[in-house]
């Protein structure tokens, strides 16, 4: 992403895997923007490695489970519906199965965080899929 290395980077881990508690810790985090530091929230839009087939097409149609959290998180962020993203284990379609386990959907909230008291454009920056999972990852500001 920057081939000059010349950015600073310092890499925390998630001392919890609470939305709500993840959003709080994004807000703290949101000053360092106004310094120029980029915040990154990095995983995947849906994670379940039990649904992996990696003997069909990478790009190829993916599961019903996929595509359906996948299509409601990306109107939930672009509607910036962050009640329904933070209790996403109960409003998103197929949330279980898109996500067995929460570490690789929780960096969103920090990253949500960050820019949810100062709204700021966003977009969908990758969409697609890998081997069913959905890869969509977003820019904010």
């Amino acid at each position: 992403m920057f081939p000059d290395a010349d950015v600073p980077v310092l890499q925390i881990s998630m001392p919890t895997l609470d939305p709500a508690t993840l959003v709080s810790i994004g807000r703290k985090l949101a000053p360092l923007r106004d310094e120029g530091i980029l915040i990154i929230g990095s995983g995947f839009f849906t994670h379940n490695l039990s649904g992996l087939d990696m003997g069909r097409d990478p790009a190829h149609t993916p599961p019903t489970w996929s595509s359906e959290f996948d299509d409601w998180g990306d109107r939930a962020v672009a509607a910036h519906d962050l009640d329904a993203l933070v209790d996403f284990q109960h409003k998103a379609p197929a949330a279980r199965l898109a996500h067995p386990r929460t570490e690789h959907f929780a960096p969103l909230f920090v990253s949500l965080g960050a820019t949810v008291d100062s709204p700021t454009e966003h977009r969908a920056v990758i969409d697609g899929y890998w081997y069913g999972l959905s890869k969509r990852s977003w820019q904010f500001g």
